[in-house]
């Protein structure tokens, strides 16, 4: 493929802090902001464009983000809690979420300011629940290169995923890889929507993309040691998503996402 034109990305919609009480650990996240921390120490310049409050946390995800070199002139603050996610240890080394505090969040919206910011980035990134679903058409038609991250959730009426796949240029979505006749089937229909590509990881089956023309399947690297899976997926859209920046093939594409994601999971931090 040719190198896209993009020389600065922006991750805009959710971005939450992640808390361990248990173990007195917190590191800011959210999809785009692992995306975006992984990208940036790759060294393509990013933005983060989301809602803080006006707390502890809030302060101290400005601070570690702004330490990654990130630009947070529009990750907002606002008065009351930050976003964010109780989390616990699955046999030692799968983190799960135990509850959700919006906070903030809840009642996120961009500004005027905050969207033209964005569409001063060649290329975004976002999710089903960064309250800027509403924006996708106009950034699609702007000329915006967009990357979303469908999750588990591209299939479930409830998130009506069929209403974004037109206005987003690279789709990925995750499965446990049981049928793949069916996952094969399902992104053939997403591309034929509207994306460029569409990328299905899979754990330890890999990743499988579609790019109109054919089926890619990518393996995955064999880390010494798992100490935690969480992370894996958005390591994994920032390494392809990295590859796609400099113009790689599909392959080499998901070659970068499975090396990213080994490297993730053999330490406890996100990213």
């Amino acid at each position: 493929m040719e190198a896209t034109d993009v020389r600065s990305v922006v991750a805009v919609g959710f971005c939450c802090a992640d808390v361990y009480q248990d173990l007195g650990r917190f590191y800011p996240t959210g999809n785009g902001v692992d995306w975006g921390v992984h990208l940036v120490r790759m060294g393509v310049p990013v933005s983060v464009v989301s809602v803080v409050g006006d707390d502890e946390y809030g302060a101290r995800m400005r601070e570690a983000l702004a330490g990654e070199k990130i630009d947070v002139s529009h990750l907002r603050v606002e008065e009351g809690d930050t976003c964010v996610m109780l989390m616990g240890l699955k046999d030692g080394v799968d983190r799960v979420h135990l509850r959700e505090v919006e906070g903030v969040m809840a009642g996120y919206a961009l500004t005027p300011e905050d969207d033209a910011f964005v569409r001063s980035h060649q290329m975004f990134h976002t999710d089903l629940f960064g309250n800027v679903l509403d924006h996708l058409a106009p950034w699609h038609e702007a000329g915006m290169l967009g990357v979303m991250d469908f999750s588990v959730f591209s299939e479930d009426p409830d998130y009506h995923c069929e209403d974004y796949f037109p206005y987003v240029d690279y789709a990925f979505m995750s499965y446990d890889g049981d049928d793949m006749g069916h996952i094969r089937a399902w992104i053939r229909h997403v591309q034929e929507m509207g994306p460029r590509i569409v990328t299905a990881t899979m754990g330890e089956r890999g990743s499988i993309s579609y790019d109109g023309e054919r089926y890619y399947e990518g393996g995955i690297v064999v880390p010494p040691q798992v100490v935690n899976t969480v992370g894996a997926g958005d390591s994994y859209i920032a390494g392809f998503t990295y590859g796609l920046i400099n113009g790689w093939d599909v392959p080499a594409c998901q070659r970068r996402g499975a090396e990213l994601a080994s490297q993730v999971i053999t330490k406890f931090e996100p990213y």
